[in-house]
């Protein structure tokens, strides 16, 4: 014997959970209420511009249940802005999105002058991470001979140094040209 419930609300008029789905630029979706058929060119807030074939825009409510999805009923809501990434390096090169930092290998650039040093860190940083380089503040050229016989530079470990001032003639240029 069937049992009846005093709900008499037909199933398919029952309220059943509706899908979110983020309007996504793209995304085509029909508004039942009009039959207009289009994709997703702007969501503000409140709001969705849909674009149909010919062209035409039309702006209508984020409202639940509001949209039809490839013919299933879908709320649609604002995409989540995460945070902006640049696609461009500092120095600009393409960015490596979710690339990480190598170990750092046998390769450096010592530079000299704090300033310089922070120069090409935040120009260069990024892409020489990628490499593995490490970027090293040379305090004055003065104990430059030491300290490229110590890294000991060879196929394996590569080294560079930038100096300023370089003037042909001076202390800082005879210490270079001896390395």
């Amino acid at each position: 014997m069937r049992q009846y419930t005093s709900d008499l609300t037909p199933p398919w008029k029952k309220s059943q959970p509706v899908p979110e789905v983020a309007a996504e630029p793209g995304l085509v979706v029909e508004e039942p209420g009009t039959g207009f058929c289009g994709a997703v060119i702007r969501c503000e807030a409140g709001t969705v511009t849909l674009e149909d074939r010919f062209g035409k825009h039309r702006v209508f409510p984020l409202e639940p249940r509001g949209f039809l999805l490839e013919g299933r009923v879908v709320t649609l809501v604002r995409p989540s802005s995460g945070p902006a990434r640049p696609t461009r390096t500092a120095s600009g090169s393409v960015a490596v999105p979710g690339a990480r930092a190598r170990v750092a290998r046998a390769g450096r650039i010592y530079v000299e002058g704090r300033h310089d040093a922070e120069l090409v860190e935040k120009v260069w940083g990024d892409d020489l991470r990628i490499e593995g380089v490490v970027v090293e503040y040379l305090e004055g050229v003065d104990d430059l001979p030491s300290i490229v016989a110590e890294f000991a530079p060879g196929p394996d470990a590569r080294l560079g140094v930038l100096v300023d001032h370089l003037v042909p003639g001076t202390k800082e240029w005879r210490i270079a040209e001896s390395v």
